[in-house]
């Protein structure tokens, strides 16, 4: 009888690890992601002013991680041009808090994942010979699923506000397009492919995986 239940014992920690270590293996994917495209990212915003004395004259603001757009300024327009009617022109919006805890906690799963994998490799036999380790990194796999869900949804709301903030729509903001006879068009905005990849990989990856079966409440930003 206590071979038997040594046997069924040791099957349940062999199943244990074979979901730990999937959790492992969809944690370092997922860090490695969020950290890449989010983390490295900058891009530029741009519209065309026009006044009298000034045809589609360019203005250009650079933007990046960790997005905190009311600080990002627009070019100084000449001020011997529109009869110096431009004034200081930010961005709209501070996305720090989303895409900092994004890539902050990417960075602190990307430790664990070093460390398990120490654990995983090099100390196997008190893995195995351990009542409660097992389990208590099955519990911290799942924590940090959700806390995956969390991020990521956070992030993929901040992100489709700044495609908000840094689009047509800023033009509504600036008080020198609506000043007669000044006229404004927008001009472009870097491609955010990189950031769409960071969210869309994420629900992919949950949508696979199953984890917690949650990831519908999930959807990538537009």
């Amino acid at each position: 009888m206590r071979g038997k239940r040594d046997r069924v014992s040791e099957k349940g920690i062999s199943k244990l690890l074979s979901l730990c270590i999937w959790g492992l293996y969809m944690n370092f994917i997922f860090s490695i992601f969020a950290f890449a495209t989010c983390g490295g990212y900058s891009g530029h915003t741009s519209i065309k002013v026009s006044c009298p004395d000034t045809k589609n004259e360019t203005l250009e603001a650079a933007f990046g991680y960790p997005f905190r757009l009311n600080t990002v300024v627009f070019k100084e327009l000449d001020s011997k041009k529109c009869n110096n009617t431009w004034t200081t022109t930010h961005l709209v919006g501070d996305f720090s808090s989303s895409a900092q805890f994004f890539v902050t906690f990417a960075v602190f799963v990307f430790l664990y994942c070093m460390a398990a994998l120490v654990l995983y490799v090099g100390y196997l036999h008190l893995y195995r010979g351990a009542g409660k380790l097992p389990m208590i990194d099955l519990v911290i796999t799942m924590v940090i699923a959700l806390l995956w869900l969390i991020s990521t949804s956070a992030w993929a709301k901040a992100l489709t506000d700044i495609k908000i903030s840094t689009g047509s729509e800023i033009m509504s903001e600036i008080l020198f397009c609506h000043l007669p006879p000044n006229s404004c068009l927008f001009g472009a905005v870097s491609s955010m492919g990189s950031l769409n990849v960071s969210v869309v990989c994420m629900y992919k990856c949950w949508r696979q995986s199953g984890v917690w079966g949650g990831a519908d409440s999930l959807q990538p930003p537009m």
